[in-house]
């Protein structure tokens, strides 16, 4: 077949397959070649830049940060949600990037721990629904002390469950607890023991960074700081991790002994095989440079803004 004539029909394939739509049986009558030489002229169409294939998506990574993020801090995996001038929904842009990334890492994982926060709660928003009713999603640490918000970890569990028509467990109790005693003997109460076991046993915990401001914020951990935290400078902490204080440095300032969150051990906690941060607030770049520095997340999600001043901050 001549070169010219051989790229006629490749065009007139392609124009059937891709753009009218006739599927390869139609093909194959009108011009009474075999299904297997169309799929073969079909590929050679491709190869020969006859037909170029394209995927719009609403989501753009930034791979140019994603991999400098990677340089910095080897250990997680990065996705980074590239600006667009749609300023007035990214935000929702963020949400609904972040659903998407988030549950491609839950899928075929059974027992999902989670925190509290704004952005959590926007995220789940966000979840496309599937029905799988052998998950569970639970409370691992207690609650933050939120209690008119509809953002608190409670009210997380079972606003989670319902997009998977799962179970959810939840812990009534505070996420600080002094008395180490009280600790114990709470976590052996029947409506609370069956939590704190499905936790020991978590595939995956998706949460978010906190802030000193954001402990701040809670009068009764604001008053208690030197209580919760013994010895520690407010100053020096960075971050807070799964309600633990972290230094700049990513160094936890608290020690087993004197940690008084009530939950599972922050060492059972850094066992979770998947561990997921979202943030997409550029003012809590310093907190995430800081986990970052002491690997607390195998997963980043992250927009942009937040994405360059963690960067910047190196």
């Amino acid at each position: 077949m001549a070169q010219e004539e051989s790229t006629s029909l490749l065009v007139d394939l392609a124009q059937d397959y891709y753009l009218n739509h006739l599927n390869l049986g139609e093909i194959s009558a009108k011009y009474n070649i075999s299904r297997y030489k169309i799929s073969k002229y079909l590929n050679e169409a491709v190869d020969k830049k006859i037909v170029t294939i394209s995927i719009s998506s609403p989501f753009s990574r930034s791979h140019d940060l994603e991999s400098r993020l990677k340089s910095a801090f080897p250990n997680p995996n990065f996705y980074v949600l590239k600006n667009t001038e749609d300023i007035a929904h990214e935000n929702d842009r963020f949400y609904s990037f972040s659903a998407k990334y988030l549950q491609d890492l839950i899928d075929g994982k059974k027992i999902i721990g989670l925190t509290w926060g704004d952005t959590i709660y926007h995220v789940i928003d966000s979840f496309q629904t599937s029905a799988k009713d052998n998950m569970v999603f639970t409370q691992f640490i207690g609650e933050n002390g939120k209690h008119n918000s509809l953002a608190g970890s409670m009210r997380m569990v079972q606003k989670v469950a319902t997009r998977y028509n799962g179970k959810y467990l939840t812990i009534d109790a505070p996420l600080y607890i002094i008395n180490k005693e009280v600790r114990r003997l709470l976590s052996l109460e029947p409506a609370i023991q069956p939590t704190l076991a499905t936790a020991q046993q978590l595939d995956l915990i998706f949460t978010s960074v906190g802030t000193l401001d954001s402990l701040n914020s809670i009068d009764s951990w604001d008053s208690s700081k030197n209580i919760l935290f013994p010895d520690v400078n407010p100053n020096s902490i960075a971050a807070l991790v799964y309600g633990r204080p972290i230094d700049k440095n990513g160094k936890l300032l608290v020690s087993q002994e004197d940690d008084k969150v009530f939950g599972i051990n922050f060492k059972k906690v850094l066992e979770v095989p998947t561990r997921v941060a979202i943030v997409n607030d550029k003012f809590k770049s310093s907190a995430l440079n800081a986990a970052l520095q002491g690997d607390y997340f195998t997963d980043v999600i992250l927009n942009e803004p937040t994405a360059n001043k963690v960067l910047a901050e190196l």
